[in-house]
């Protein structure tokens, strides 16, 4: 069991936030992953420091399962994902 907390930029409308979380729920699907829960952790927070020149972020929170050898492979795949400012994957 693992928890993936990925940050978006806060500016975005509400689609593009939900199509971006959709995104990282299939890259997690595709390894071989299951989404247990998502949702959304911190609606709008300003940041210490700009990341990638942005000011504030959306925090998402998403339970998921999967093998642990497949964590390497949703770095991998999260890292593609422009849109995600920053992300990490947490073993419970």
């Amino acid at each position: 069991k693992y928890e993936l907390v990925f940050i978006i930029d806060a500016m975005l409308s509400g689609d593009s936030k939900d199509n971006i979380c959709k995104e990282a729920a299939d890259s997690v699907n595709k390894i071989g992953g299951k989404v247990i829960n998502n949702q959304v952790w911190l609606e709008k927070q300003k940041f210490t420091f700009d990341i990638k020149k942005k000011k504030e972020g959306t925090y998402y929170l998403m339970n998921i399962e999967m093998p642990g050898g497949l964590v390497t492979k949703l770095r991998q795949a999260l890292k593609l994902k422009e849109d995600i400012l920053r992300f990490e994957v947490i073993k419970i």
